[in-house]
């Protein structure tokens, strides 16, 4: 027998007010913040869907937040800005914040919340344009851990992270 973490039972939801923002902690002052206080206000202003992972539809066992978002072409690698029309700017998603809770660490969470971020960033996609998946670490375990799931690096911007929308139709077929 070992000692594995055993994984809870849980579910996203949009975020409201049933869900205990106070009680989150992930570890980032900056993260928590945001959940306590400006996460309501980006959902209700439209500038950021906010998913809640919950076991019991009130604790916050982490989060994310998905918007739409541009990169410049020139911003992007050559290898696939040289597939993608001229245009200066291209279509994309952008997970803006993604947050587990310390108390829900070592259960592969992490990986659900982005599992499901990047299904729903593909399934947009196909009715509002999105070539690409962008993301910006706030440290570097932070890139590493996109990078475990292929983001690549854009150049220009540090810690600026994307992954073709192609990759990710492929990593659900």
């Amino acid at each position: 027998m070992t000692d594995a973490p055993i994984r809870p039972t849980v579910r996203f939801e949009i975020l409201s007010n049933d869900h205990d923002r106070e009680g989150f902690r992930c570890g980032s002052d900056e993260l928590d913040r945001y959940l306590r206080t400006q996460a309501r206000q980006d959902a209700r202003k439209r500038v950021a869907a906010v998913l809640i992972l919950t076991p019991d539809g009130r604790t916050v066992a982490g989060f994310y937040t998905l918007s739409q978002y541009s990169v410049e072409l020139d911003e992007l690698p050559e290898t696939m800005a040289r597939r993608l029309p001229r245009y200066p700017v291209v279509p994309a998603t952008l997970i803006g914040r993604l947050a587990l809770s310390l108390a829900y660490r070592g259960q592969g969470l992490g990986e659900i919340l982005l599992m499901d971020a990047l299904k729903r960033a593909l399934a947009g996609s196909r009715q509002i344009a999105s070539a690409a998946i962008v993301v910006d670490a706030k440290d570097t375990a932070a890139a590493s851990f996109y990078e475990k799931y292929g983001f690549l690096r854009l150049p220009k911007i540090a810690r600026r992270l994307f992954l073709p929308m192609g990759t990710v139709e492929e990593l659900f077929r």
